[in-house]
């Protein structure tokens, strides 16, 4: 059995999940009723989006947490990186990788006080805090300091706009073959543009309907224009 699967995460992940899918209907029929100008307002202020969105856990599909527990699993990811943590739901997927994996460090970073309370809450629950620090704060401040020398795995799913930023401040820590799993990344198209692009030193392919994966080459592998996926 892994941690994944145990009751003590298992059980857990399924009633996070349950209230995610109760209050994601909520904001849906909230959202059919939101202006132009607030939807405009919104994605030009993160800051604000997301001091709004403080009581929703906006998490990955249960899906998408698999695939994470995978990934991070099979590549035996032992430092990861979390831009967006939320309620600690994809949190508790990469954890539980990292139990399987025979240890490490996840570094969160998280804007919504509220949240990380929450997100805290969910891992000693789920019996995995021990393996993660969340930070609190803007992750264009909290990303950039006092990182492990080299970075396994990267998730990117908070503020869509950032992401192009937080990878350009990890990206000197990324190992070679290092992965980077960027939720709903189509809201992104710069992003998509630089990890899609053999010059900028990734291999990179949709997966599903909303997620990049991308892979960090090794540096012979860059100097050779090693092609991506379209």
């Amino acid at each position: 059995m892994t941690t994944l699967t145990q009751p003590t995460v298992s059980v857990l992940l399924d009633r996070l999940f349950a209230e995610a899918d109760a209050l994601e209907n909520s904001r849906r029929r909230e959202r059919t009723t939101m202006s132009p100008e607030r939807r405009a307002a919104d994605r030009a202020d993160y800051r604000q989006f997301y001091a709004r969105m403080k009581d929703q856990p906006l998490p990955v599909s249960p899906e998408t947490g698999r695939l994470l527990y995978l990934l991070a699993r099979s590549s035996r990811a032992r430092t990861i990186i979390e831009f967006g943590t939320s309620f600690g739901i994809s949190t508790l997927h990469l954890a539980a990788a990292l139990r399987d994996n025979g240890g490490g460090q996840l570094i969160g970073s998280e804007f919504e006080p509220s949240k990380i309370v929450r997100a805290r809450a969910n891992l000693a629950a789920g019996g995995l805090s021990d393996l993660v620090e969340i930070r609190e704060g803007d992750a264009l401040e909290t990303l950039a300091r006092d990182l492990p020398d080299a970075i396994d795995f990267v998730l990117l799913d908070g503020a869509k706009n950032l992401y192009p930023a937080i990878l350009s401040l990890l990206e000197s820590r990324l190992r070679d073959g290092a992965l980077i799993v960027a939720d709903n990344a189509d809201s992104s198209p710069e992003y998509l543009a630089c990890v899609r692009s053999a010059a900028n030193g990734y291999l990179s392919v949709p997966f599903g309907d909303d997620v990049e994966l991308s892979m960090r080459l090794a540096v012979a592998a860059r100097g050779n224009g090693a092609s991506t996926a379209p």
